[in-house]
Parts: structure tokens; C-alpha cells; sequence
């Protein structure tokens, strides 16, 4: 079982190194980048990784490129702000040796936010399948919130795959701004109306849900914080797909 991680990237020298350390199990590191500025391409390149330019297709799309590109038929795919835990990286060690015994693999995802780990508000465990045989798989989503889907059967890790997130508000805020801008247009392309009382109700309703019902408030300051901005998601992407009706 050898396995190709890949990663695409756009501007991410604040993370990619953190990333590619964390791969020691991994037989080929995969970048495919969309045209960074930064030091990205010579930091990935520095670290021993195989760097693939190529225009953005899109999340799916974009991830689809680097399985087809890879050398193997394992991938092993990651964010840029993404890193395996020791625990996870012992079990894909493990895994290669009695070699696999599905065609596709959950993990569960921690989120550090605002430099606190985060355990609750639907955050957690989050799991995502992230190592897959691509002969039976493939990246499905146009817009925003893409994932794998599995022509198999999956088996589940139960290391911890750990996301760096925003490390300020005025970050998450930008990263908002785009992700609601994806998702609203991914409303307007399905033809889903929103109208006033959806704008005005759903956002409360998403913050009860994450601040009272998915335990939130146990994640302390930042819980509440998680929530409001979730809120405030809502309202802007319902907000933005009004307008562009």
C-alpha cells in the first residue's frame, strides 16, 4: 500500500510546511497549486514535495486533478491547514503494513480556533474521508463543501486529523465573506428561494443549535463566538443569494 498526500494551495506559506512535516507516512507529497505569490511553491518544493501548477477548477475539481495526478492509487488528502496527529499517522503506518481492508477511510476532524481546540458546537468529531483508493472514489461539490464519495466500503480511523482555523475574528470574517459568496451562489444555481422569514429565522435557530444544542457554550468564549458567527453565516449567505436573484 503506498499512498500519495496531496494538498492544493493558493498562498499558504503560513501553514504548508506544518503540513508536509506531518507526513512521514506518505510515499509522495502532491501540491497542486493555483497560482500563489508567496513562498509557498519554493517552501513545498524545499520540503521534497512535487508541485503541480495548474488554473482553479474549483474545490472538487481542483482535487480531482491531484488524485488523477498522483503516482499512487492511495491518496491521502489534506488542507493546507491541516496536519495528521501522531496518532493518526500511527495508524496509516499500521494500515500500510496488514495493508487495507476497505476502499476508503474516515477520521475524525479537531478544529483549533482562536487558539483553543474545539470539542463541541457541532464541530467535533466532524469526520471526513480523507484516505481513499481513487480507483473507486471521487470529489463531488461545484461550489462550496466538497467531499469524497466512496464506491466501497469505508472503515474508520480514529486518530484525530487536526485543522488549524482562523487565528484571529478578522480573519474568520474574510473567510466568511468568501465561503457565503460560494454557498449563496450555489442557492441561486439550484433555484432555491429564500424568502423574508427564512432570513429572519434561521439565523437565531442556528444559534440556539450550536450555542445550547451542540453544547457550544462548553467550548467557553470561543463557543459563543463559533456560534454567533454561524449566525451571521446564515444571514449572509441568504442575504447574498437574494441579491443575486
Amino acid at each position: 500500500m503506498k499512498i500519495t498526500a496531496a494538498i492544493i494551495t493558493l498562498n499558504e506559506e503560513r501553514n504548508i510546511a506544518h503540513a508536509i512535516e506531518s507526513l512521514r507516512c506518505a510515499d509522495e507529497i502532491l501540491i497542486v497549486d493555483s497560482g500563489s505569490v508567496d513562498r509557498t511553491v519554493e517552501l513545498a518544493q524545499n520540503l521534497g514535495a512535487r508541485v503541480l501548477e495548474a488554473g482553479w477548477r474549483g474545490y472538487a475539481g481542483q482535487k480531482n486533478l491531484a488524485t488523477d495526478q498522483a503516482a499512487n492509487d492511495w491518496i491521502l488528502s489534506l488542507d493546507a491547514d491541516e496536519t495528521l496527529s501522531e496518532t493518526l499517522e500511527a495508524e496509516i503506518w499500521n494500515l500500510k503494513k496488514s495493508g487495507p481492508a476497505f476502499d476508503g477511510y474516515t477520521m475524525p476532524r479537531l478544529a483549533r480556533y482562536l487558539g483553543r481546540w474545539i470539542y463541541h458546537s457541532g464541530w467535533y468529531p466532524d469526520r471526513k474521508i480523507r484516505l481513499y483508493d481513487r480507483r473507486k472514489a471521487k470529489w463531488v461539490g461545484d461550489f462550496v463543501h466538497e467531499s469524497v464519495e466512496v464506491q466501497g466500503r469505508l472503515g474508520h480511523l480514529q486518530g484525530n486529523l487536526l485543522h488549524f482555523t482562523c487565528e484571529s475574528l478578522s480573519e474568520h470574517v474574510k473567510t466568511m465573506d468568501h465561503y457565503t459568496t460560494l454557498a449563496a451562489q450555489e442557492l441561486v444555481a439550484d433555484k432555491v428561494k429564500v424568502p423574508l422569514t427564512r432570513l429572519i429565522v434561521d439565523p437565531a435557530w442556528t444559534f440556539v443549535r450550536t450555542y445550547f444544542f451542540k453544547a457550544g457554550f462548553l467550548d467557553g468564549p470561543e463557543g459563543l463566538t463559533i456560534a454567533q458567527m454561524a449566525a451571521f453565516y446564515v444571514f449572509l449567505k441568504y442575504s447574498k443569494a437574494r441579491n443575486m436573484s
